[in-house]
């Protein structure tokens, strides 16, 4: 048998649960546009408003559009994985190697 959707406990998540998650989702998507947005504009923004050589001006454009597209792949990685370690319930009984 398989099974179809589930939580690490086995069991089923919740209507609160899956809307927590599509907020998350939601908020990670929307914050990394945001940032990659500010990261091209101050990388390529000089291109962009200023006659600059054409070599320099598709290095800062190419540039910018890199670093903004990395950048948005680490901030939604970086939000989901926190909000996936917060949403991890502790383990009652259960004493931590620091103890």
């Amino acid at each position: 048998m398989t099974e179809h959707g589930g939580t690490a406990s086995g069991g089923r998540r919740g209507q609160a649960e899956r809307d927590a998650i599509t907020v998350e989702i939601g908020y990670a998507l929307c914050s990394a546009a945001f940032a990659a947005a500010v990261v091209f504009g101050a990388v390529a923004g000089p291109a962009l408003l200023f006659a600059l050589p054409g070599a320099v001006e598709t290095v800062l454009v190419r540039g910018g559009g890199v670093l903004a597209g990395v950048l948005f792949a680490v901030r939604t990685v970086s939000v989901l994985v926190r909000f996936r370690r917060a949403a991890q319930p502790s383990q009652p009984g259960r004493t931590s190697p620091d103890s």
